[in-house]
């Protein structure tokens, strides 16, 4: 992705490979033609992005330990962090290199800001005249409404900056003047205090779910049993559930099969219409009964596996 402007997508892989240094798996939940816009500004010690999506999906994310990452919904609709739903007021402090589910059960919009580990730290110093270490676990704040309105409105201002006037905020003194005024806001709403009660819960529960990914990911080709999957992670079937319900609002068993219905549906996006067939591709995603893929295939997505696969792939 160029450094600064916005790009669009129609193919959910593509957009979630432009995220730089941060990797995004997306789990599409709901029917319809996913449409995505991500808008980058790559300032010096400050990389913003604004992402709008059109379906409800769920999203994993891995950050890198490199940077310090700040995620917030933009707007009215609600995004699900780690289990916890975020009023429009909220801000995600993640810890470093930190692993997070996020969710939205709708179109949605939501914002994140990676910054620099020594930058945060000099800038929260001259600020607070106190050093302000790292969160070594994310934590869930909501500044006082004087101190997010002027975040807010920073924010819109720079990304309006990356789509529109692009001349402008290649002139140095600009760009230096916003990065500035965003990292004093950040700092100023980053000394609010947690909303989250019972945060060593939550840490627990995401500490599951990321192991829960991990075997996911390791038996990717292998059908996964609730008992064995439940031994492997050492917890109660009853407590990945409760998890799987709070983090991702599906049971453990759907989610899995959502993760393999969108990899079929890329593969089928991706495949030659003349030489591939719907068959071959479920298959190859260990869907053996093709009339029960077509029903559980259209209901999720809205169309049929055969449509996918005549789709032009840039639309």
């Amino acid at each position: 992705m160029a450094e600064n402007g916005t790009l669009s997508f129609s193919d959910p892989d593509g957009y979630a490979a432009g995220f730089g240094d941060a990797r995004v798996n997306l789990t599409i939940t709901g029917a319809g033609d996913f449409k995505a816009r991500l808008t980058r500004l790559k300032l010096t010690d400050l990389e913003i992005y604004r992402c709008c999506e059109s379906l409800p999906r769920i999203a994993y994310i891995s950050l890198p330990p490199e940077q310090m990452f700040l995620s917030f919904p933009v707007g009215t609709v609600s995004l699900i962090s780690d289990g916890f739903a975020l009023r429009n007021d909220d801000i995600v402090l993640h810890g470093r290199g930190q692993r997070t589910h996020q969710r939205s059960n709708e179109a949605c919009q939501w914002g994140l800001i990676s910054l620099s580990p020594e930058q945060f730290a000099s800038c929260g110093k001259a600020l607070t005249g106190q050093a302000i270490a790292p969160p070594q676990a994310s934590r869930i704040l909501r500044p006082a409404r004087a101190e997010i309105s002027r975040f807010q409105r920073l924010f819109a201002q720079a990304c309006h900056l990356a789509e529109a006037r692009q001349k402008l905020i290649e002139r140095p003194e600009v760009a230096r003047a916003l990065e500035q005024e965003m990292l004093h806001a950040i700092i100023n709403c980053l000394v609010a205090n947690e909303t989250y009660g019972n945060a060593k819960t939550r840490h627990h529960h995401a500490a599951v779910m990321v192991r829960f990914e991990e075997a996911l990911d390791k038996h990717i080709d292998q059908k996964l049993s609730m008992p064995a999957l439940c031994a492997e992670l050492g917890v109660p079937a009853r407590t990945l559930r409760m998890c799987c319900a709070d983090f991702l609002g599906v049971s453990p068993t759907r989610y899995l099969l959502l993760q393999r219905l969108n990899q079929a549906r890329s593969a089928l996006r991706r495949a030659d219409p003349a030489t591939a067939s719907v068959a071959e591709v479920a298959r190859s995603h260990r869907f053996l009964e093709l009339g029960r893929f077509a029903v559980t295939y259209r209901t999720t997505f809205g169309e049929s596996p055969s449509a996918t696969l005549q789709r032009d792939p840039q639309t």
